[in-house]
């Protein structure tokens, strides 16, 4: 039973009768009526017990869009339910007037819907919804917590998909879909066409120069169908906030914009989420759009609070994909020691793999860089500037070994990203 503020305002008028009053008849004249009014009022509301519900779970939404939750009651009690019903959403689901007043006579449904704006990434929920039947006087009310699971899965935003066409009109030049075609660049043959001075000389066809007058060129493409192996880190490093935003989503930013442009470019894509252990998957040969299993496996991911597994990423990469293939690493370049970790595994990568490491750079240390007015200011420059040569070296080192090294900040990583692909793309590295 729950009271309310009708209740308590009548208890203040009783405590002013007992204050003109003073008596002990008074005393129990009041707390009699008070408890025979309460008892009669809360006798009087409808059961929550006879409440039927159905809940509508809302579609899956991107990151920051609306959706709608709909719950449905119908009142199969004799009397009129008027209620307050609360949709229990968790907090980053962003429910709107989840606690609303319901009045349903006897025998009748109404639905009840709640606009959700969600704040955070993933799979959302409600346990459960709580019913509160007032009676006619509004002096108290019988309550029931009813288990009615809903749930949100809340996508990623895929912000950097605005970049996607510029990065697909570069594809199309390689692969000479648009008006200026690029020649040259690739291993796989594209056609025949007459010398020019200035062509390569290793390029030229004897056998079709033998069947004509004219010097004849080979011509190549860069390769179609060839493997993407993307990894995601997921571990401690990745729960790192830089530009109020998750590195770990900046990741999956960055890897939907590689994936979808490597897809269209004719190239097989797998993607698979690590730390110690394989947290999301998905297969270039399952069925379906790419788009929408990856924004499906990458929805429930989050940073896991331990240590990744460096040792156990090239037997990752060796069930994807046993030939040569462009590995994709979305980590940390300040993960702790990376001459233990990151560049070992690099090294035993580059041996059969083209590989490409993508890292987040917080936009704070350049700035902190930048600021040297006060002592205090000084001293942060000195170790943004440390922190910043510290990741170039590790990047030198990486990029010794033969690996590509995209470091920019979180704007930025996405396309930068891409672009690198391509390049690798045009110079048949892939």
């Amino acid at each position: 039973m729950a009271i309310t503020g009708r209740f308590v305002l009548l208890a203040f008028a009783a405590l002013a009768a007992l204050l003109l009053i003073p008596a002990w008849g008074t005393v129990l004249l009041a707390a009699a009526a008070l408890l025979a009014l309460v008892l009669g009022d809360v006798l009087m509301a409808a059961s929550p017990a006879k409440i039927a519900l159905q809940r509508k779970d809302p579609r899956n939404v991107t990151l920051h869009a609306d959706t709608e939750s709909v719950l449905t009651l119908e009142n199969r009690n004799r009397r009129t339910f008027r209620a307050m019903v609360r949709d229990a959403w968790q907090p980053s689901a962003g429910a709107v007037a989840p606690v609303q007043r319901l009045k349903i006579p006897a025998g009748e449904r109404r639905r009840m819907s709640v606009v959700l704006k969600p704040t955070r990434r993933g799979d959302l929920a409600a346990p459960h919804v709580t019913l509160r039947s007032f009676g006619p006087l509004g002096l108290a009310a019988r309550q029931r917590t009813v288990v009615l699971p809903g749930r949100l899965r809340v996508l990623p935003p895929f912000n950097s998909k605005r970049h996607l066409p510029s990065k697909l009109r570069k594809l199309r030049e390689l692969d000479g879909k648009a008006a200026v075609q690029i020649r040259g660049a690739g291993t796989e043959f594209d056609s025949l066409r007459d010398y020019v001075r200035g062509d390569d000389v290793r390029s030229i066809d004897w056998r079709a120069t033998a069947r004509r007058t004219a010097v004849v060129v080979r011509t190549w493409r860069p390769e179609r169908d060839r493997r993407v192996v993307i990894m995601l880190d997921t571990s401690r490093t990745a729960a790192a906030r830089i530009d109020d935003e998750p590195r770990l989503d900046t990741g999956i930013e960055a890897a939907l914009l590689l994936a979808v442009l490597a897809e269209r470019g004719g190239d097989r894509v797998d993607f698979f989420a690590f730390d110690r252990r394989v947290r999301g998957r998905v297969d270039s040969a399952a069925k379906g759009n790419l788009l929408g299993s990856l924004v499906q496996a990458m929805a429930p991911l989050g940073a896991e609070l331990i240590e990744m597994d460096w040792a156990a990423i090239p037997a990752q990469v060796r069930a994807i994909s046993a030939h040569r293939s462009l590995v994709v690493l979305l980590t940390s370049l300040d993960s702790g020691a990376p001459e233990e970790g990151l560049i070992p595994l690099v090294a035993q990568l580059v041996r059969q793999h083209t590989v490409l490491l993508g890292s987040v750079r917080d936009p704070l240390l350049g700035r902190m860089k930048k600021e040297r007015t006060t002592a205090s200011q000084v001293f942060r420059a000195s170790a943004a500037e440390r922190a910043l040569l510290d990741r170039e070296a590790v990047s030198a080192q990486l990029r010794q070994l033969g690996a590509e090294v995209v470091d920019a900040e979180p704007l930025e990583l996405p396309p930068l990203l891409a672009d690198a692909y391509i390049r690798l793309k045009a110079a048949g590295r892939l």
